[in-house]
């Protein structure tokens, strides 16, 4: 990729781009292709069914029926609509898109596009619902001001055009999540009120159908050279949530709007690029990404998977694959409590997850365990916001029907005792008052962090020993200057410095002889995650969840010893450091104490403010890099940390 940045003095956005892409290399999965195997083209031509009617939604004009469906929320449904009723429709110019080059800033152009994108999902939610033509003038207003945006898709995505430049060219359509995500609500719209718009004027469904064809469908059929259809991808190359997100509403354009004669052969080729996918996705079924990406990966999948089985009448599907099922289910097992969960790369620690797509997940895969875990998160939120779900509008409409089966269903959290992922090489233990997660895996994940071996520690479903996150993202997220934030490197991590040396980016840079005892120990060598300049023989670290807390082990072994090996633990409590060789941790009325040996080591801490809005919103303004510094240099070293409630 580096030759890749010396197109053009834009090569940074497009370096950017292709990092957020994740055009890593790993060790490459099996190909399973288990969506062709079940369907060739020509089979598929005769499974999939006719003048849409896969479709399970009653008709517009179904008044009975779209009061059945609602429910108890039509009322609810019908008032949020009403918000938007004097929406005014937000134009983007060109100066927006350019603001990305000029400033890093995403939000300039994403900020309108969103804002009117989400006022047509809940427009059209509303009418559906309400179904007397109240908000239809301002649908027709939404959607035409859509059909007027020169592009759909993401500045910070245009980059990858043959300009490398962010201002849309009309010589080249792009094909990125959020074009995507409109061109899918366009198609929903389009069949819902085509025939109401025809009253009003035939071009207007005309207009919208050659927009989605123009912008989605025929892009999509003409080229498989997007990054993320994987068709070119390399052996090994990483192939991330964007496969599924991007085909998932590729495919709800094909099906809703594609002509017959272009049908077949285009679900088709979606179903060989998710094939990539899943050939890409470890059989453990762990989202390497973290919790806050599994709604765009794993439920993407299923929301692929769904409307497939539907289209098709149940022909095609998978959902009995056991790989399948690991994916449902890694969002309950990643859940800590009270609104925490498991947060590696670039994942927040907080956020359950949708709930009524965790439930439909749940149904689809036979897991009772997703679906208590849906109803879980389901009692403490309202109905609105378990039914809306911004430009997704397949899952806002799919929401409505599955809010009162969550609410019905008897809600508990999973009780295992422990979730080991051998490939992905995720490791969660938890006992009565503890729950520990450590991770190996290597340094060119999706979204990675320099972690290898780095862990957290919760007491009480409170989080002691954190991983921080990744702050708002911005153009040098997604570039070289990735790790030169500090949320990205393993010195902000639960990880030692070695000889000086942290750890490194790169495949190359893995985990080594990673296991767990299938009880309460997980273990790991790191040393292959720091560059050859750390002089890095062997570097065994071992963690024992005992009832009352953690124990850690560090032996290394080194063939020089340049400078004093340096521990740093991230806590969202401010240590308290005691002169025997005990520092305390408060928080939310809980306590723990880190015990080490104060013959070994010299403690402090540091301070460290949290000026972001992604993270304060988390762990409030500050968080805390506790730092051991060994007293002496050692080819050979041995350390020890205990992390308990007594």
């Amino acid at each position: 990729m580096q030759g890749f940045m010396l197109y053009t003095t834009f090569g940074r956005f497009l370096f950017a781009t292709c990092l957020l892409l994740s055009l890593q290399t790993v060790t490459a999965q099996s190909s399973r292709n288990l969506l062709v195997q079940a369907a060739t083209e020509t089979q598929l031509a005769g499974y999939l069914q006719h003048n849409n009617s896969w479709v399970k939604y009653p008709a517009y004009t179904d008044r009975a029926g779209w009061d059945k469906y609602t429910g108890t929320v039509k009322d609810s449904l019908i008032t949020n609509g009403e918000k938007y009723l004097n929406y005014q429709w937000k134009t983007i110019p060109a100066t927006a898109y350019l603001d990305y080059e000029r400033t890093g800033t995403r939000t300039t152009m994403e900020a309108p596009l969103n804002s009117n994108v989400n006022a047509l999902s809940n427009l059209l939610i509303a009418e559906l619902a309400e179904g007397n033509g109240r908000y239809m003038d301002q649908i027709i207003n939404g959607v035409w001001a859509i059909c007027e945006h020169s592009s759909w898709t993401l500045a910070a995505h245009l980059v990858v055009q043959k300009t490398r430049r962010a201002l849309p060219d009309f010589n080249e359509e792009i094909i990125d999540l959020v074009s995507g995500d409109v061109g899918a609500l366009l198609s929903w719209a389009w069949y819902f009120f085509r025939d109401e718009w025809n009253k009003v004027d035939p071009v207007i469904a005309q207009k919208i159908k050659k927009q989605i064809t123009d912008r989605i469908v025929t892009p999509y059929l003409n080229r498989s050279n997007y990054w993320w259809q994987a068709f070119n991808a390399k052996p090994g190359a990483t192939i991330n949530n964007w496969n599924v997100w991007c085909n998932a509403n590729v495919l709800v354009c094909i099906l809703l709007v594609a002509d017959d004669s272009v049908r077949a052969k285009g679900v088709h080729k979606t179903m060989q690029s998710v094939d990539k996918f899943l050939n890409h996705v470890k059989e453990d079924g762990a989202c390497e990404e973290g919790p806050s990406y599994w709604g765009h990966a794993a439920g993407k999948l299923y929301d692929y998977l769904q409307v497939l089985y539907e289209a098709t009448n149940g022909k095609v599907n998978i959902y009995n694959y056991p790989m399948v099922k690991a994916m449902g289910e890694y969002i309950s097992r990643s859940y800590v409590g009270n609104g925490w969960v498991v947060n590696f790369a670039d994942a927040s620690a907080k956020g359950g997850g949708d709930a009524g797509l965790i439930y439909r997940y749940g149904e689809a895969v036979n897991s009772d365990e997703m679906k208590s875990y849906a109803a879980y998160l389901t009692k403490d939120i309202s109905a609105g916001s378990f039914i809306f779900s911004g430009r997704d509008f397949y899952r806002t409409i799919e929401n409505i029907k599955t809010y009162h089966a969550a609410k019905q269903t008897v809600s508990a959290l999973s009780t295992a005792a422990y979730t080991w992922y051998p490939q992905t090489e995720f490791c969660y233990i938890r006992n009565t008052d503890f729950f520990f997660a450590a991770k190996g895996g290597f340094n060119n994940e999706s979204h990675n962090h320099n972690d290898i071996g780095t862990f957290s520690l919760y007491y009480k479903n409170i989080p002691f020993i954190i991983d921080v996150g990744v702050g708002t993202y911005t153009r040098e997220t997604f570039s070289s200057k990735r790790y030169s934030i500090w949320t990205m490197q393993s010195n902000y991590h639960n990880l030692p410095l070695i000889n000086g040396k942290a750890q490194a980016f790169g495949a190359q840079y893995k985990a080594r002889q990673t296991a767990f005892n299938n009880k309460n120990t997980f273990s790991l060598d790191i040393a292959g995650a720091y560059p050859a300049d750390a002089n890095i023989k062997k570097w065994s670290r071992e963690f024992t969840l005992l009832p009352n807390g953690l124990s850690i082990t560090d032996a290394g072994e080194l063939t020089k010893a340049d400078s004093a090996t340096v521990f740093h633990v991230m806590c969202w409590a401010k240590p308290d450091i005691k002169a025997n060789g005990k520092i305390v941790l408060q928080k939310q009325n809980e306590t723990l104490h880190i015990t080490y040996d104060s013959k070994k080591f010299i403690a402090r801490y540091e301070t460290i403010a949290v000026t972001d809005k992604r993270l304060s919103n988390v762990w409030g303004d500050e968080v805390y890099r506790l730092v051991l510094t060994a007293k002496d240099k050692s080819l050979k070293q041995l350390y020890k940390l205990q992390i308990g409630n007594k």
